[in-house]
């Protein structure tokens, strides 16, 4: 259901999510759930159910951070014991998106 959520946040900003997109920057390579690739910007909802942890290591989350941090690419990325129910996973959504919003206008 996060999946579903995050999607609905990010088209109703206009955003064009490919779910289950092979994404690969530099030495980065995941499947990510979501992502715009006109916008680069996109999400990664992550669960032990779908051993989501086991598909980035530490270098890759620095990385990501990083690219995040320099306005390369975002990448919101939630680990689903980080919030407590869908209203949670929507206005950290929420919040992470206006910070895109901000940063990309350069403000």
């Amino acid at each position: 259901r996060g999946r579903e959520i995050l999607k609905d946040v990010f088209e109703a900003r206009g955003l064009r999510i490919s779910e289950d997109f092979p994404f690969r920057e530099a030495d980065v390579t995941v499947n990510l759930d979501g992502w715009d690739p006109s916008a680069r910007v996109g999400y990664e909802f992550m669960t032990h159910a779908d051993r989501d942890h086991e598909d980035l290591d530490p270098d890759e989350m620095l990385r990501i951070s990083e690219w995040n941090e320099s306005g390369k690419l975002f990448l919101f990325i939630i680990d689903e014991t980080d919030i407590d129910d869908e209203d949670e996973l929507r206005e950290a959504a929420s919040r992470f998106l206006d910070e895109v919003d901000k940063r990309s206008r350069g403000d």
